[in-house]
């Protein structure tokens, strides 16, 4: 596929879908005036004309662009949007070395592969330079993280890795929920280590991305230029590790990756959405690597910190005039996700941008309704866990806690501490204490038990099923 068979066939199609679905003043204001520039045969970059319009498109509709243009592609697309001042125009082969590599094209020090004729030398590090840009976030970067309590410590970890690749911390191991910065540390590290040494070769890749491209190169038979593209390099870094999950031939093949990297002193960076002795059928080999340096977690932001995000988003927001109370009104209300800060953030600055009119709590409140129904659905605790399950299961609640072991208690027990797991954002050994003082052992055991049951057993998933439907109802009512 070409840039013009999506400027003249595909994009259209999308801009037109989107004109239909939308108002007319919204439809102008975010999508009307987006560029396509097709990157390869599955990266679309959609550049905005400023960062402003970038950002709120990237929080609010990027899931909804990424579906319509694959959908007239033909395939998965991975789609980046950039603001005017993000994109990378014609390089010259030397502007190409500040750019973090990819897999695809992993040129060192201007240094071209033989394929590639002096004519054509110039448009390929073009095209290099464009798809590369799309891969990291030029806003994640050391300045723009906000530390505080819950992230020291990873942050601390990732800045002595960029300071000193592959001696620090090897492998550098990130976990904690959705939206809290595993990914902003991730970035931060790849646009660090490449300013350092503009000749280093740094990967980055979803884990989505390393599996999708493994499969690829199997069918296409191109496993040898697979192996080379992310063996070949001083710096890899992978996200949302977790989705190795049961995937046993791409287990293997990053078992070797791993192993060729260390072995050679190169560093390795992954982050997840929970410790690697949690994630479930992940081989008890690669467990054992990710431990190897240093595993450590972020956990969700106190309010102190809260606030600083808001106010230091805010103040890079340019001429934007948020109140302070606004700011802190929604430090306190939404506690859970950093991502979802920045969503209501931007839906607060395009109101006041749009319409010019002051800002205040209840024109807040209302603007970011959505957002606090979906934090209020999260505030689930164990104890509202333990009551919903001794009620399903005719038991009583000192059950939770007590020492007997008979099925009828244990399993409902288990079944218990495995939605503490997944429902609430408590480390094990607080979910632990709740039920009895055991340790997080024993919650990692209930929850691979309750797991492995749900597997073979659908009356118990649809038992846990409805459970689960039951306590989200409860919160958010």
């Amino acid at each position: 596929m070409t840039d013009s068979t999506v400027t003249f066939e595909i994009w259209p199609s999308v801009l037109e879908e989107l004109r239909s679905a939308f108002p007319v003043d919204t439809f102008n204001t975010w999508f009307r005036n987006l560029t396509p520039h097709w990157n390869g045969e599955d990266q679309l970059t959609l550049s905005a004309s400023n960062e402003f319009t970038a950002i709120w498109l990237e929080e609010n509709y990027l899931e909804l662009l990424t579906e319509k243009v694959s959908q007239r592609a033909g395939c998965i697309v991975e789609l980046e949007i950039l603001g005017a001042p993000a994109v990378v125009e014609m390089a010259a082969p030397q502007t190409v070395e500040n750019v973090v590599e990819t897999p695809e094209h992993s040129f060192s020090n201007g240094r071209l592969p033989s394929r590639f004729d002096t004519t054509a030398a110039t448009r390929g590090l073009d095209r290099a330079a464009k798809r590369q840009k799309s891969y990291i976030n030029p806003r994640n970067t050391f300045e723009n993280f906000i530390v505080g309590p819950s992230n020291q410590l990873a942050h601390a970890a990732a800045t002595a890795v960029a300071a000193e690749p592959g001696h620090a911390y090897n492998p550098l191991f990130l976990y904690g929920d959705t939206g809290l910065g595993k990914t902003h540390l991730m970035h931060a590290m790849a646009h660090a280590i490449q300013e350092k040494d503009p000749s280093a070769v740094v990967v980055y890749a979803s884990c989505e991305k390393f599996t999708n491209k493994f499969l690829k190169a199997i069918r296409e038979n191109s496993l040898d230029e697979f192996r080379r593209s992310f063996r070949k390099i001083d710096v890899l870094l992978i996200d949302d590790i977790q989705f190795l999950e049961g995937k046993e031939r791409t287990q293997e093949e990053f078992f070797h990756t791993f192993n060729d990297l260390f072995e050679s002193q190169r560093q390795i960076c992954l982050s997840s959405d929970r410790p690697a002795s949690e994630i479930s059928k992940l081989e008890a080999r690669l467990v054992s690597r990710f431990q190897w340096g240093m595993a450590t977690d972020i956990q969700a932001p106190d309010l102190e910190t809260r606030i600083a995000i808001f106010k230091k988003k805010a103040l890079a927001q340019g001429n934007c005039n948020v109140p302070d109370e606004v700011l802190e009104f929604l430090a306190q209300r939404i506690t859970r996700s950093v991502r979802r800060m920045e969503g209501a953030l931007m839906k607060v600055v395009a109101f006041s941008r749009l319409t010019q009119k002051p800002l205040d709590i209840p024109t807040t409140e209302q603007l970011v309704r959505d957002i606090l129904q979906e934090e209020a659905q999260n505030q689930i605790s164990v104890e509202l866990i333990q009551r919903k399950v001794v009620n399903y299961f005719d038991l009583k609640l000192g059950d939770m806690t007590s020492k007997r072991r008979p099925s009828h208690i244990a399993f409902p027990r288990q079944i218990a501490m495995y939605l503490s797991r997944i429902l609430t954002d408590l480390p094990l050994k607080l979910i632990g204490q709740g039920f009895g003082g055991r340790d997080h052992g024993t919650v990692i055991h209930a929850c691979k038990t309750v797991e492995n049951i749900m597997d073979q057993d659908d009356k118990v998933k649809r038992n846990v099923d409805y459970l689960i439907k039951q306590l989200n109802g409860s919160v958010g009512a």
